[in-house]
């Protein structure tokens, strides 16, 4: 009989390639933060011109929900792969566009929400003191906006980071290169360093703009207390 040699079995995690390709970690989670920071960013942009679209001009809203929602609900892989060809797959654009669609809903929803919520007779206030519009949102509104302007803030942050990770079909992706990586090569390692990393960057940063928030708009603390 010929001996059959046992293979030995592939540990679960090898702390020695989280050592050895520290490097490459540190630049897809670089990559992930640049990622979710410009896409957030140009969300926020794009979102405050079309909110203020829809609160100037009231009839304007339900078209400017119902496309932001129609941009939400498009396959983000579907999004990555049809731009791929045009911006190349090593452009930022190619990740950042796609990105930058899926936090419109959530950012435009919840600052015509938050200005919404202004009390009219604050503003009838103000422009009794001769507040000019501007100085009237900028003084007046925005502050008392800025709790649900925050929170969507907030969700299209952390819903951001964890789309980021399916770029890494495209080569970027940041920490979803190193999960797309350990799938293909069925190398659990990399696999789990991108995971756990995401979840770890999404709860920072959660927990890094809700101290933002609740410093920016200390009367809250002061109305639930």
């Amino acid at each position: 009989m010929i001996p059959v040699l046992a293979q030995s079995a592939q540990p679960f995690f090898r702390w020695s390639y989280l050592i050895d390709e520290w490097d490459q970690i540190q630049a897809a989670l670089l990559q992930h933060l640049q990622l979710t920071v410009l896409s957030v960013a140009a969300g926020l942009v794009l979102s405050a011109m079309l909110a203020a679209t829809a609160l100037r001009y009231r009839w304007t809203t339900t078209p400017i929900t119902s496309f932001t929602g129609i941009l939400y609900t498009l396959p983000s892989v579907a999004l990555f792969a049809l731009l791929a060809p045009v911006f190349g797959t090593q452009a930022v654009a190619t990740a950042v566009i796609p990105l930058t669609m899926f936090t419109l809903l959530i950012l435009v929803t919840n600052i015509i929400a938050g200005f919404q919520s202004v009390p009219g007779p604050v503003k009838d206030a103000a422009n009794g003191m001769g507040l000019t519009p501007t100085a009237r949102v900028l003084t007046v509104e925005l502050p008392l906006a800025s709790p649900l302007i925050l929170a969507g803030i907030r969700i299209a942050t952390v819903s951001t980071i964890g789309l980021v990770t399916v770029a890494g079909i495209i080569g970027q992706g940041g920490l979803g290169r190193l999960i797309f990586d350990g799938l293909n090569r069925r190398f659990d390692t990399p696999t789990i360093i991108g995971a756990v990393f995401s979840i770890l960057l999404a709860l920072l940063m959660d927990a890094l703009l809700l101290a933002a928030s609740r410093a920016a708009t200390p009367w809250t603390r002061r109305a639930r207390a």
